[in-house]
């Protein structure tokens, strides 16, 4: 019989391709705020409501719930409905599990790379550093804090926390908005273009989901990041390359991006390195550890 696994954030990039990875070897179900389709159940974290028969019989929740960072300005309504999404969501999730009296083999929740703060630094970071003291910081201390009481509170027998990086896919995300303008002549570095920019296939994102399912062996953090450290302006160059288009534009200027973002051009503007190799050594392989690769695949350009 298959064991079951709850995904939250259904609708999202990541949830989509890795259930694509799972749906042979598992039963998923999955959380949504709109059912649509069978195997899909309905919560509604501000109402704080869940289908408890979601829950009926689960082994392991992936919890990928989360609004995005860089959708919009944050404003102090959308600092906090940032960190909602992301605490409050996996809150309910913890009290149904007690309701019912579930314990869970596994809790694997994302969480983001920006742990370490927002600056950029020659320092390389690992999964033993402290959290930095920024926004983006508090926002996934909480997070992981959220998912460490499933643990705390013996409702999961290990919990994994898979600090993402920027997730590169053709469908979605930063690499979707960075083509166009490149293909259209206008596309440029942001600001300095020397930050760095931590990344990651899909496909190597959602196998690293279902490597941490498959392994009980792993718990507490990893680094969801490429081997290859590059910065936004090498990250522009390659795609350009990689489409065979002329990079003609001057670097868009900082106050720019600060204007049309305010607080979360910090985001945009600023970046560090993180190693890869804790997650490597438990003996993970990347599929795709080089960028020109990455998006010769993703671009499907041969």
């Amino acid at each position: 019989m298959k064991e079951i696994v709850l995904i939250t954030g259904a609708s999202g990039m990541i949830a989509r391709e890795l259930a694509k990875k799972l749906e042979n070897e598992y039963s998923l179900r999955f959380l949504t705020r709109k059912k649509k389709h069978d195997h899909e159940y309905e919560w509604d974290v501000r109402k704080k409501t869940i289908d408890e028969s979601s829950l009926e019989n689960v082994s392991h929740i992936i919890h990928l719930a989360g609004a995005n960072i860089s959708e919009k300005r944050w404003t102090d309504e959308r600092k906090k409905e940032l960190i909602s999404s992301r605490v409050d969501s996996a809150a309910l999730l913890q009290n149904a599990l007690k309701k019912k009296e579930i314990k869970l083999k596994s809790f694997i929740s994302a969480s983001g790379i920006n742990f370490y703060g927002t600056q950029t630094t020659e320092k390389i970071y690992t999964e033993e550093d402290k959290p930095g003291n920024d926004f983006l910081s508090e926002v996934v201390v909480l997070w992981e804090r959220a998912a460490d009481h499933f643990k705390e509170h013996n409702l999961a027998e290990r919990v994994v926390k898979i600090r993402t990086a920027v997730v590169l896919s053709e469908k979605d995300g930063a690499l979707k908005k960075m083509v166009p303008p490149i293909q259209y002549g206008i596309g440029s570095p942001l600001g300095s273009g020397r930050q760095y920019m931590p990344w990651i296939h899909i496909e190597d994102i959602c196998s690293m989901y279902e490597f941490a399912l498959r392994q009980p062996s792993l718990h507490g953090a990893y680094n969801a990041v490429s081997p290859q450290h590059i910065t936004n302006s090498e990250l522009t160059k390659e795609i350009a390359e990689v489409l065979k288009k002329p990079l003609l534009m001057p670097n868009v200027p900082a106050f720019v991006l600060k204007l049309l973002f305010g607080e979360l051009a910090t985001a945009i503007l600023e970046g560090s390195r993180a190693s890869s190799q804790k997650i490597q050594n438990t003996g993970f392989q990347f599929k795709f550890p080089d960028l020109k690769e990455a998006l010769t695949d993703l671009l499907k350009i041969k």
